[in-house]
């Protein structure tokens, strides 16, 4: 070991962003399987949501997420927070509590310092305070490329839960944070972001969903879901795709970060933009007025992005004024649900 700073977005492949599979593989390895069954699983693979939940009784069930990942910063603290904070994330989506949490660790322990583990471990603890939860447990492997993550389970009343398929004609959708990430830290990990935007990037991915998730509770909210790997348009799909309803998405109403449209000028798009477009691509009509850099940041894939909420119509503006209110100042209405065309998403 020497004393020089370890760059954590250089010692794994692919740590541009949160790596996923892409679109649709795991639906295919899922595809035939016989799953196990149970009349309590209320939300699971049959109708693939942000987190699982299963009826305890007939006024609490658990919420359960995992996610783990890939460095997409440098600093060890910052990336063990935000692994934790788009772990939690899942379970805010949900309208649910995130209670216990276990770690998910691959690390190289030949390569790195064991000081670099404990720092990235105390990062996630500190979202996991700030979130009220407690780490009960875990598991970590020798590995070549590090990755961290949580397992993360949660309370929910029954007739609360918040799922990705309940949209209705009128609603708002209003986005909580601004899109970006993907691109910035493809940037972050080529060496051409500066530590302000480092700085910038990693407060919003280190930010909980958690205000955002406690003021719309006191809102009519019929669906909500999170940004994140699969871009905006891809989890939009996924509330839209095979549904009753379109969607109409004015994109100048969405936030996105100035340096990532730059970046994106550049062609400085990752992998998995083109993987979220290949896979969801055929569902979305742009207006020709739509510039074609905002068209990828619509695809960029998000690391512990914002909330994604529709709601009604007659609660949207104060929903956003609370959000504010709350120190959510991005937070914005970008589209409403329509009629028609069905299962189709038009960017105007």
């Amino acid at each position: 070991m020497t004393d020089e700073p370890v760059r954590l977005t250089t010692t794994v492949k692919g740590a541009g962003c949160a790596a996923k599979l892409a679109p649709g593989v795991l639906d295919k390895a899922l595809c035939g399987l016989d799953l196990p069954v149970d009349p309590n699983v209320l939300v699971g693979l049959e109708r693939a949501d942000d987190a699982g939940v299963y009826r305890v009784s007939a006024d609490l069930a658990l919420v359960q997420t995992v996610d783990f990942f890939p460095p997409m910063v440098d600093d060890p603290f910052s990336f063990g927070q935000i692994a934790a904070a788009n772990a939690l994330s899942d379970i805010y989506a949900m309208g649910g509590v995130p209670k216990t949490a276990m770690n998910i660790v691959a690390f190289p322990s030949k390569t790195l310092d064991i000081s670099i583990l404990r720092a990235i471990i105390e990062g996630g603890l500190d979202k996991m305070r700030e979130a009220g939860v407690v780490l009960v447990g875990g598991h970590t492997i020798e590995d070549s490329e590090l990755k961290y993550g949580l397992s993360v389970t949660g309370y929910i009343s029954p007739d609360r839960i918040m799922t990705k398929k309940n949209l209705q004609v009128g609603d708002c959708l209003i986005l909580t944070k601004p899109l970006g990430t993907g691109i910035i830290t493809t940037a972050i990990k080529a060496g051409l972001a500066d530590q302000a935007v480092i700085d910038m990037v990693t407060m919003a991915m280190t930010t909980l969903n958690r205000v955002a998730a406690l003021t719309m509770d006191s809102f009519q909210v019929h669906a909500c879901t999170d940004i994140t790997g699969f871009g905006f348009l891809g989890h939009l799909a996924e509330m839209v795709v095979d549904s009753e309803y379109g969607v109409r998405i004015n994109a100048s109403n969405v936030p996105i970060y100035s340096e990532a449209l730059e970046w994106a000028a550049m062609g400085l798009i990752p992998a998995g933009a083109y993987n979220n477009k290949s896979f969801r691509g055929s569902f979305v009509d742009f207006s020709t007025d739509v510039n074609q850099n905002v068209q990828d940041l619509l695809y960029d894939p998000q690391t512990s992005g914002g909330l994604l909420i529709a709601v009604a119509a007659r609660d949207a503006e104060n929903l956003v004024d609370a959000l504010k209110m709350n120190g959510i100042d991005c937070a914005a209405i970008v589209g409403e649900v329509v009629r028609e065309p069905v299962s189709r998403i038009v960017v105007v």
